[in-house]
């Protein structure tokens, strides 16, 4: 008897540190894990206009709430970049199980390097600072029309093409190049 409770400890034990590396070490990775729900997503794809002509990058992905939907109701081409290991384990066992699997990728590694030169679609779920950070590249190596959605934080000094304010959603478009460098944006 003292043998089985040993183990239930153990497993217990194992089972409570994997739920708080699960919610909280990913903090370690420079970010914390908030899953994003399905009404949400299903806003995110609709205000982004997401279809199948769409390389969609999901930056941050976590477990793919939107890598998923976006593949499997939209037909879409997905990127998933998440550098949590516990997650992008999770994420590829969930594409393995997609009927959309040769649809998504997914790629272990830090969004900061990742070449976003073949999306049309970035979604994020980042904070201000990490928006900050990212803003000149989405500048930089998206093409003219692309859409950068972003989940709950706006990004600074940009300005939305669309807001949905209930779920805050912002929506933006990659303006056109004038061969000048462009103006400051506001927001």
């Amino acid at each position: 008897m003292a043998d089985a409770l040993s183990w239930a400890a153990i497993f217990m034990a194992i089972g409570a540190g994997a739920v708080i590396y699960f919610f909280l070490g990913s903090f370690l990775f420079g970010a914390g894990y908030e899953p994003t729900g399905r009404a949400r997503v299903g806003a995110l794809l609709e205000l982004a206009e997401i279809g199948p002509t769409d390389t969609v990058y999901e930056l941050g992905a976590g477990t793919g709430a939107i890598a998923m939907r976006a593949a499997e109701e939209r037909g879409a081409r997905v990127v998933a970049v998440e550098i949590d290991p516990l997650r992008a384990g999770i994420l590829a066992l969930r594409r393995l199980r997609s009927p959309a699997r040769r649809r998504i990728t997914v790629r272990r590694e830090n969004l900061f390097r990742t070449d976003l030169t073949g999306a049309t679609v970035v979604t994020t779920f980042l904070w201000p600072s990490a928006m900050t950070r990212l803003s000149p590249r989405l500048e930089r190596e998206l093409a003219p029309g692309s859409r950068v959605v972003s989940h709950y934080h706006p990004l600074i000094g940009w300005i939305p093409d669309a807001v949905d304010r209930e779920h805050r959603i912002y929506l933006y478009r990659i303006p056109e190049r004038t061969g000048r460098p462009a103006p400051a944006q506001s927001g």
